[in-house]
């Protein structure tokens, strides 16, 4: 390279503008949102002129679109998203002439009068009319692609640049059509230690394609208001799932939410399902919870496996929502799923605990033995719950019981536990192959 060469492109990289590296990023709500930002090098004519801005997402929201150029200013903005399709081509060429190669190879040539789901009529050049089955034609031949009619979604500008030739521009803008999800993974064993690895689920259905691209993730619930939007077609699925194993992601603060970012970039291809791996495995130590709730499943004992997201615990980070699948390994080192739940956006330093199924051999019985009424608006109630522990082991069920108003329980058993205004509890020990009464009396005013 020459020194003149040298030193033309060092002052052309001092006069343009301060932009990013060239290049796509994507950042990706969990509310079927995306914000998509492209920095392109575009070519300016001096003065107004039309500019194309091609590959934008069928599902943009047009009114989010944000522009930057030096110098340059955006004046009109019109989206075109009316693209072909067989169907759309028919539609256009209504009245003018095509030819229509059947199933036997005979060429058609007349105009389209109409064109139905079915069946298309032409009038030939004899005047007479022909009908051809959809089903019966292997080609139509158009002369040409009709005015109005793209191949892709494109934001068509009108700008005013003040000089002309190439520079960089930045375009911002959200879409619908991407969503994104965690998947979590524990393979607990005999000592309850659970093997966790988490994936983030990412769905492009947004109607374009982001090649090496940067992505970012962001963790909580944005608040949105909600104008109307134009529909486009969403009849789409899932073609392909790509799963990158080892990646991990860079976690922050962002506002009053997390930001998950991959460390290096990635494809996102329309109607696609990617997966990337979050955070290295972490073993955690869990814990066994058996609970009996009556209201909310009168004659069975919930078993939940509880952990803390801790440092201590090889977690430590914010996790986001998503759900969680368990399995167990067996003595043969095979595992076995054992249940699944949804997992809420959680802090570090909280407790997660996931529900995994009803107990087996832990049978329950909840009966109100008396009620007496004390007055016009006291009464009292006596409530018995039988435990049967048929394990080979101890356990502790968490007995939840639930009481509104004003309410005072008088004598137990066992200790109670007042959880908040409406709920109480009381942790039953069971012995193996052993029932155990617990029996209370609540007053209510």
């Amino acid at each position: 390279m020459t020194s003149k060469l040298s030193l033309l492109l060092a002052l052309l990289a001092v006069s343009l503008p301060a932009f990013a590296k060239p290049g796509v990023s994507v950042t990706v709500y969990n509310q079927d949102l995306a914000l998509v930002r492209d920095v392109r090098e575009m070519g300016f004519q001096k003065g107004n002129s039309e500019l194309l801005f091609r590959d934008v997402a069928a599902r943009i929201d047009q009114s989010s679109v944000h522009f930057k150029s030096n110098g340059v200013t955006l004046l009109e903005q019109n989206f075109d998203f009316d693209l072909v399709s067989p169907e759309k081509l028919l539609e256009k060429y209504v009245d003018e002439t095509i030819e229509v190669v059947n199933e036997k190879g005979d060429v058609v040539t007349g105009k389209l009068l109409t064109s139905s789901g079915s069946t298309i009529v032409l009038q030939t050049n004899d005047g007479s009319l022909r009908s051809l089955l959809m089903e019966s034609i292997q080609e139509v031949r158009y002369p040409k692609l009709p005015s109005g009619l793209i191949t892709r979604p494109t934001l068509r500008w009108l700008v005013n640049a003040p000089n002309g030739g190439n520079q960089e521009a930045e375009v911002s803008y959200l879409t619908g059509g991407m969503n994104w999800n965690a998947d979590y993974v524990a393979v607990i064993d005999e000592s309850n230690k659970a093997d966790l690895s988490a994936w983030v689920t990412l769905n492009n259905m947004s109607g374009a394609s982001y090649m090496d691209a940067k992505l970012k993730l962001i963790a909580g619930e944005v608040h949105r208001a909600q104008p109307p939007m134009p529909k486009y077609n969403d009849m789409m699925r899932v073609e392909t799932m790509a799963m990158d194993g080892g990646s991990q992601f860079s976690e922050k603060s962002f506002f009053e939410y997390h930001l998950y970012t991959l460390e290096r970039q990635t494809d996102l291809l329309d109607n696609q399902t990617k997966q990337v791996s979050l955070f290295p495995n972490a073993t955690v130590q869990t814990k066994r919870i058996y609970e009996y709730d009556y209201s909310r499943n009168n004659d069975k004992v919930s078993v939940s496996l509880e952990f803390l997201n801790s440092k201590d615990n090889q977690l430590g980070i914010p996790l986001p929502a998503g759900r969680v699948r368990v399995f167990q390994k067996d003595t043969d080192g095979s595992q076995e799923f054992i249940g699944e739940d949804n997992l809420d956006h959680t802090p570090r330093d909280e407790k997660v605990r996931v529900t995994i199924g009803n107990a087996f051999d832990i049978a329950v019985e909840r009966a109100q033995k008396d009620y007496r009424q004390i007055s016009d608006r006291v009464y009292e109630q006596d409530i018995e719950v039988k435990l049967r522990n048929r394990k080979d082991e101890a356990v502790t069920v968490v007995v939840v019981e639930h009481s509104w108003g004003d309410w005072t329980v008088t004598k137990s058993s066992l200790p109670l536990r007042k959880v908040n205004a409406n709920q109480f509890e009381f942790d039953v020990a069971a012995a193996p192959d052993k029932e155990v009464v617990l029996t209370y009396t609540i007053r209510n005013k």
